[in-house]
């Protein structure tokens, strides 16, 4: 029902008939690291709930895809935030595009390496000689660090990984194309248990685990933004909503991941994996109040760093976060 709405506006827009809900809203644009799933539920729940129309703000929230680089599109004027891992915004930083990080509502790391048993890894040394399954787009970066700090090269031969660039399936570990592969625990670890491997098939290396977890799925502006201070109303206003959103939508998980697939023009979702993944991202997600803990950062930091002669990032990024959105959004 909400998506035939959803086209019935659409064709109202196309005729300048558009619904007057907007009337007097002041517009914000949002840039997704990924496709419309429960990953980023809080804020298609703040929209469909209304609280951004709450705090004056009309907000467009664009998917992503596998060609779609968020640091790209801000960068070229579509968007006024982008959703990003911290790997990838920083190393974008200091190529000279100047993201900022203005909240982060994910706690934790869902990135993990999901191996077959059977090929006898058991630890992260057995990785040596093996063939790994990385994404890239910016999410090759904790990988590659941690790679780093156990000193294991990632150019291939018995000591180190070949490396194997995965596209965003789980087909390479399902085909013994590779011993293992990049997965999420909210999305891709699921579906190779739906393609029939059992949790006892499988080995996992999380990241949190390893200690190399580094902070995903912040939300990230460019510094002119902050010097804007009607821009900064609206960052505030934007937070305070989208924080509102997360946390309606880890007390609510089932109606969340109904409002999520409302917004999936693909169809390409099914109820029962969404519903699966918004608990798991509300276990990511819990325990954040929305604003950035210098910890976290100074962690992540300090893992891209640790790259020997091929770090993530060669300096300690300056002015690469701000407490000024959040310190007004959430007080």
């Amino acid at each position: 029902m909400k998506k035939l709405m959803k086209t019935a506006l659409a064709g109202l827009a196309a005729l300048g008939l558009a619904a007057p809900a907007s009337a007097g809203k002041d517009d914000l644009t949002l840039q997704l690291k990924w496709v419309t799933q429960a990953q980023f539920a809080g804020y298609y729940v703040a929209k469909d709930k209304g609280f951004y129309e709450e705090e004056g703000l009309n907000v467009t929230i664009k998917p992503g895809g596998p060609d779609i680089a968020p640091a790209q599109v801000i960068a070229g004027g579509g968007a006024d935030v982008i959703i990003d891992w911290m790997p990838s915004a920083l190393a974008s930083r200091e190529r000279g595009l100047p993201l900022v990080n203005i909240a982060q509502p994910f706690k934790r790391s869902g990135m993990m390496l999901t191996c077959r048993k059977e090929t006898g890894i058991r630890k992260p040394e057995d990785l040596r000689g093996r063939t790994v399954g990385v994404w890239f787009f910016g999410n090759e970066y904790p990988f590659l660090a941690w790679m780093s700090k156990l000193g294991i090269p990632t150019s291939g031969g018995p000591d180190g990984v070949t490396v194997l660039k995965q596209g965003f399936n789980v087909d390479p570990l399902l085909n013994k194309q590779a011993d293992c592969i990049s997965t999420m625990t909210y999305n891709e670890y699921w579906q190779v248990i739906d393609a029939g491997l059992k949790p006892e098939d499988l080995v996992t290396f999380k990241y949190e685990d390893m200690g190399v977890a580094t902070l995903e799925d912040g939300l990230y502006v460019l510094e002119d933004s902050l010097k804007d201070p009607e821009m900064v109303d609206k960052l505030v206003r934007f937070v305070r909503a989208s924080m509102k959103g997360w946390r309606w939508a880890e007390k609510n998980q089932k109606e969340a991941a109904e409002i999520v697939l409302d917004n999936d023009e693909t169809g390409a979702q099914t109820l029962r994996h969404q519903v699966r993944m918004m608990g798991e991202i509300a276990k990511l997600t819990a325990g954040s109040s929305g604003e950035l803990d210098p910890a976290d950062y100074e962690r992540t930091v300090n893992i891209l760093l640790s790259g020997g002669s091929d770090p993530v990032i060669t300096k300690r990024p300056e002015g690469a976060w701000t407490h000024m959105i959040t310190d007004k959004a959430l007080k």
